[in-house]
Order: structure tokens, then C-alpha cells, then sequence
């Protein structure tokens, strides 16, 4: 297998990718992921280029070093102790760069490893700073990673007027593009009249066993964020992030976040016998297994749960056939019909959003939760929907495509 080279990688290596950079003031978007082949940080690796300078960084949701735990904890700007330039904060008093950042910097690198997910926040970091740029007049490169999700995708389409720091366009859930596919499709939809330049990857192999997306057998995985552990969370993702808007616990407060869900009042092993009833199809490409965790922080901290983990890391798991959003959405169906009263939808602010419900946030409309609490309706009926959306980006997404 040929030896995969992310963006950062390339820029690294290549003198003649960089000279177009020299004497101009660069400014670096990254997170703990944002690391080379030799695990250097890009902070460190590009700063130590004498023919580059940095004027400055910006961290993400959860910071440049990863730091803060979950929705809505900030993360304050800082001088980097090391390099002596500001750390601006995207994720603090602002989620848009204001005009005294972008005027720190002439060229914007990003290097965000993503998750493949509509909803991880990094994807609406990018909008936003190519919005800002093309305000400002300011150039951007995107040093290419790879989608660790692959190439499939899954999902409604975000509904008109449901946009959010979750929702940064009318994507499905699983979107099956990189950070630098996904750029250029935010610069064409929104028509930005900018400079964007991406570093794509050399011999990224989206459909290749056994990462599938992700290069398992020659890069480590650091966690782009502090709940994203490992490769079996990125791909559950797309369906367990779901969770976050109701009152089963995802599996903060465990060693396996995002990849179980359960509750101290529910019944396993009868939800479980209800989705295989419901959906068996929904439930292919993955092994499901009961079990039980105590939350040691989070949704029912301290608490014993009863619950479902999603296994797709060995060789039963089937890339193309593993469906994580139908699997999620069959675990709430299969509840409210084992228990129709079961006060499954969280009321409380989620990504500085107050008066909509967090779950129609996730899903960019009400219309996922209203076929879950909508006893007439059926797994037939939401595939129909779901189908018609994921024709619809099929088709929108090839234009964008550099794999």
C-alpha cells in the first residue's frame, strides 16, 4: 500500500508548495489532530520553517489543545507560550473571527481532521472563516485530511431556515467529503469570490479495507476532540450524536463514548429484540451488544445503565452495508414503542440555541423526531424520506469530489 500524505505532510515536505507563502503573515487553524506523520503538531512543524512566519493560530470547538470537555464550554484566547503569537478562540466570546483577527494574518491555513458528521462543529468553523476571509479579502489553504467515515453517507438534508453552529449547509448527516471537498463546496454554493487553495492528499483510498477512509494501518488516531477516541466513534458518529438530544446517555462518563447508549430505566435486551423486529436491515455492517455502564460524569453520572454498544471493529464489520443514522433512529423508534411514554427528547440549551428542541438542531428539522413519536409511522416511511435526500447529494457532491 502506498504511504499516505495528508496536506500538512505535503506542505512539509515540498519547498515549491511553500514558496508562494514566503514573507507573507500566516495564521494556522488547528486542534490536537492537526499533527504530521512523525506526530509533530502542524503549530510546531510549520513554525520551525525558517522561510515561514506565523502571526497567529485559532482553535475550534474545544480548543487548539483540546481541552474543554463539551457543548457550550469556552475556551479563551492566549498567547502560545512556545511561538509567542495570540491563540484567538472560536469557541469563546466569538464563533466568527472579528475584523482584528483576520487583520493578523494575510494567508489561512486550516487543518482540521473532521469526522464525516453534518453536525461536528468544525464543519461550520470552515464556513465561517471562508466567509470571513472572502469579507476580508484574505487568501485560505486547506491542508487536506481524510473523511475517516469513508465515502458512504446517510440522512435527511438540512431543511431551509434550520441552519446552527451544527448545520452549516444542506448536508445530510453523513456527507462522505473531506474538509477540502467540503470547501469547495461551501465557496460554490455560497458563491465567495476568495483565493482558496487546497493541499490534497496523496493515495487517500476512501474504500479500502481495513480503514475504509481512514489510514489505520500506517497513522495513529488522536482524538480531534476530547469524546472521539478512536475510529469505531467516528464511524458511529453520524447516528450516536443523535443522543446528545435526548435523555439517554451516549456514553460520556465511559471509556467508549458515542459508541453505546442507554439509560437506568430501560430494558436492553427488549429494545434490542424490538429494533431486529422493527428494521433488521438497519442493523447490518455492525454487531450490536447488550451491556451495562455507570457514567462516571454526564447523563446519569454514578448511575448503572442498561444499554446497547455498537461494534464495528473487527471482522464482522461491512463498510458499505453499516447504516449508523437508520441504526440510531430504529433505537428511539423501538423505544417509544416498548415504552410510548418515555420521556425521551432533552429541553435544554445546546450550541447556544434556546427555544428549538436539540434533536431537530441535530437533524436540521423536526421531521426525524416527529416519524419517532408518530406511532402510524414506519421504517419504510422514513427510508423513503431519507432516500430522496441522499439521491439528491449523490448526485450535488460529485462536482466536488479530488478522490
Amino acid at each position: 500500500m502506498p504511504a499516505i500524505e495528508f496536506g500538512l505532510d505535503r506542505l512539509l515536505k515540498d519547498p515549491q508548495l511553500r514558496k508562494p507563502l514566503r514573507g507573507r503573515r500566516l495564521a494556522l487553524v488547528a486542534h490536537p489532530a492537526s499533527v504530521s506523520a512523525d506526530l509533530r503538531h502542524a503549530l510546531d512543524a510549520l513554525s520551525a520553517l525558517p522561510e515561514l512566519r506565523l502571526s497567529a493560530a485559532f482553535g475550534p470547538q474545544h480548543g487548539l489543545r483540546g481541552d474543554k470537555q463539551d457543548n457550550m464550554v469556552e475556551s479563551p484566547d492566549f498567547v502560545d507560550p512556545v511561538h509567542g503569537i495570540p491563540i484567538f478562540s472560536l469557541y469563546g466570546e466569538v464563533r466568527r473571527p472579528t475584523p482584528a483577527m483576520m487583520n493578523r494574518f494575510d494567508v489561512l491555513l486550516i487543518d482540521l481532521q473532521d469526522l464525516g458528521c453534518r453536525i461536528y462543529t468544525f464543519i461550520t468553523t470552515l464556513r465561517y472563516l471562508l466567509e470571513a476571509a472572502a469579507e476580508h479579502g484574505k487568501e485560505v489553504w486547506i491542508l487536506d485530511r481524510p473523511n475517516p467515515a469513508g465515502r458512504p453517507l446517510e440522512g435527511l438534508l438540512l431543511r431551509p431556515g434550520w441552519e446552527s453552529f451544527v448545520g452549516a449547509g444542506p448536508l445530510p448527516m453523513r456527507h462522505g467529503l473531506t474538509m477540502g471537498e467540503l470547501a469547495g463546496w461551501f465557496v460554490t454554493t455560497l458563491d465567495l469570490d476568495i483565493e482558496c487553495t487546497i493541499i490534497a492528499m496523496h493515495d487517500w483510498a476512501p474504500t479500502t479495507a481495513p480503514g475504509y477512509g481512514w489510514p489505520s494501518e500506517q497513522r495513529s488516531w488522536i482524538n480531534p476532540s476530547p469524546n472521539a477516541p478512536n475510529l469505531s466513534m467516528a464511524r458511529c458518529y453520524a447516528g450516536t450524536v443523535m443522543l446528545e438530544g435526548t435523555t439517554l446517555s451516549e456514553g460520556r462518563g465511559t471509556t467508549r463514548p458515542l459508541e453505546l447508549f442507554g439509560a437506568p430505566d430501560i430494558d436492553a435486551e427488549q429494545l434490542l429484540e424490538t429494533m431486529h423486529a422493527l428494521a433488521p436491515d438497519w442493523l447490518l455492517g455492525c454487531r450490536l451488544r447488550t451491556c451495562w455502564f455507570e457514567p462516571t460524569f454526564h447523563k446519569h453520572a454514578g448511575k448503572l445503565c442498561q444499554g446497547i454498544q455498537i461494534h464495528v471493529d473487527d471482522a464482522h464489520y461491512q463498510h458499505p452495508r453499516f447504516r449508523p443514522w437508520r441504526l440510531q433512529s430504529l433505537a428511539f423508534k423501538a423505544l417509544r414503542q416498548v415504552q410510548p411514554d418515555y420521556p425521551l427528547w432533552r429541553d435544554f440549551p445546546y450550541e447556544y440555541e434556546h427555544e428549538r428542541l436539540a434533536i431537530d438542531l441535530i437533524n436540521g428539522s423536526p421531521l426525524l423526531r416527529e416519524w419517532v413519536d408518530d406511532p402510524a409511522a414506519t421504517p419504510a416511511d422514513l427510508d423513503a424520506m431519507s432516500s430522496s435526500d441522499e439521491d439528491l447529494w449523490e448526485e450535488e457532491r460529485q462536482a466536488f469530489l479530488l478522490y
